[in-house]
């Protein structure tokens, strides 16, 4: 079998996740996480749509960690996204991880909003 490594060569991956925190590029994010091209930074939930928003034109969409399992957007978060012209795709958080790796690993313009897990 041969196996090819993975090169992230316009952005950083998420390394692992745990109970409340998120490890990126070395960094470790307590509590929520928006990772994207441009590193990883705290996110501070669903009311905290300013810096998602901010991302508009340099992403297609956003992947949103929804914690442990996937639960529904909601409404006010996913239309102010959809105002901006950002797209969403929620998943649980685990997904979203390692959803986000593939996709930035190929070259996509593609952000992860995540919602730590708990277990």
């Amino acid at each position: 079998m041969n196996l090819t490594e993975v090169l992230y060569t316009s952005a950083v991956p998420i390394e692992s996740y745990g109970p409340g925190f998120f490890r990126i590029a070395g960094q470790v994010i307590e509590g929520g996480a928006l990772i994207h091209a441009g590193g990883a930074r705290s996110w501070g939930g669903y009311e905290d749509t300013e810096t998602v928003t901010a991302m508009a034109g340099e992403i297609d969409f956003i992947l949103l960690g929804t914690g442990d399992t996937m639960t529904p957007v909601p409404a006010a978060f996913r239309a102010t996204l959809q105002e901006a012209g950002i797209g969403i795709e929620p998943m649980a958080t685990p997904s979203a991880c390692r959803t986000y790796n593939v996709l930035v690993s190929e070259g996509r313009r593609v952000a992860a909003v995540l919602v730590p897990v708990t277990a």
